[in-house]
């Protein structure tokens, strides 16, 4: 007698399981979900991704050397300004660009495999002031100028990191870093030395701590905000299975991929202002505008350092010509500061990752914190 209560093999269930909606979205759709899936193989894995790895720093490596090829050896240009701000341009472009991919790609990589409600739930908790000091001090270590701290922040606004503990990295990275501690340390002695690492620090964590008080998260852009309350892809599959190499690839490419498209016209529009601005304002009118000692004058050049673009190791000899030229050391501290801390192609960039209160609130706390950091060492007997 013939079972009518099994199926023929091969043949449909009779009441077929309905897709989970999360395969149709267009953001999931590189997440494959279906059993039974060849593993990946992590040893050929690794071997791509160290090549892959390989060909970026070599890239990198190159950039320097190309763009000062392509501008006085292609080109032709002579020495001067509009060579320096063409060199500018290419160099910095490229840089951005690189860490960029990098660096979203590894964090969204993460992001795949780490429970980050973890971590965020331990910064939002009783680990907050630590969360500031550990954000300002993951600053302090990496290398970045203020343009290329961006991909870290949108990394770490992503993974659910608090705003405050990543807004400390974003004012201290580019203030801080192991190469103008020595510079600075050989220039201006290790008491200036000091007192620089220390106000980069405490502006770090108490701009942080500002921006948590504000609930200042709510002013970031909606792609971050989607981004930051489920990330695409990764609640659902965990209904599955736990995420493997094949997904977390593709994860972090299509996050990679995403934000890049986003941003790369702005990276280039921010780093071309910046170059019509870098090396065209003369120091000699630095000096006579802001040596006079007036009130105005701290917050004045704060003012005026915020627009230009230049990185802490390049600014290192700058702070001590000013110094030399009789500029109070608050006001000079309160300029380079935001020189370094702030830049007009930073705006730009920014602006796609941050509605305009955020980014005023930003800017505002940078005018504030320097300005008061020039007026108390204006009025402060300090002799280096």
């Amino acid at each position: 007698m013939q079972n009518t209560s099994s199926q023929p093999s091969g043949a449909k269930p009779s009441a077929p399981v309905k897709p989970c909606a999360c395969q149709s979205g267009r953001a999931l759709r590189p997440l494959d979900l279906r059993p039974g899936r060849p593993p990946v193989s992590r040893t050929r894995y690794a071997l791509v991704a160290l090549l892959a790895l390989g060909v970026w720093l070599a890239a990198y490596s190159a950039i320097a050397p190309l763009a000062h090829w392509l501008v006085f050896g292609l080109a032709g240009l002579n020495e001067g300004a509009t060579a320096a701000a063409a060199e500018f341009f290419l160099y910095d472009t490229a840089k951005i660009l690189l860490l960029l991919v990098l660096m979203v790609y590894v964090i969204a990589w993460l992001r795949a495999g780490l429970r980050t409600e973890r971590v965020r739930d331990y910064l939002r908790g009783r680990g907050r002031g630590i969360g500031y000091l550990l954000g300002a001090g993951f600053g302090a270590v990496t290398p970045f100028c203020s343009c290329s701290s961006i991909p870290l922040f949108i990394g770490f606004t992503s993974a659910r990191i608090p705003l405050g503990v990543t807004m400390a990295f974003l004012i201290t990275s580019p203030l801080i870093n192991e190469i103008a501690v020595v510079l600075l340390w050989g220039l201006l002695g290790w008491k200036f030395t000091f007192i620089y690492l220390a106000v980069g620090m405490a502006a770090g964590i108490a701009g942080g701590a500002i921006i948590d008080a504000l609930k200042a998260d709510r002013w970031l852009q909606p792609f971050l905000l989607d981004a930051a309350s489920s990330p695409a892809g990764l609640r659902e599959l965990s209904l599955y299975r736990a995420p493997d190499l094949r997904d977390r690839h593709a994860f972090a490419l299509s996050e990679t991929r995403q934000i890049f498209h986003r941003v790369w016209r702005w990276v280039i529009i921010g780093v071309g202002l910046g170059a019509l601005l870098h090396g065209f304002v003369p120091e000699a009118w630095i000096t006579d505008t802001l040596g006079q000692g007036q009130w105005w004058s701290v917050p004045l050049a704060v003012g005026v350092g915020i627009p230009l673009y230049t990185n802490v190791t390049g600014i290192v000899p700058v702070m001590e010509s000013l110094l030399l030229k009789g500029l109070p050391l608050g006001t000079t501290l309160a300029f380079c500061m935001s020189t370094v801390a702030a830049s007009l192609p930073e705006i730009l960039m920014l602006k796609q990752v941050m509605r305009w209160q955020l980014l005023a609130l930003f800017l505002g706390l940078l005018l504030v914190l320097f300005t008061l950091v020039g007026w108390l060492f204006n009025a402060l007997p300090v002799t280096l």
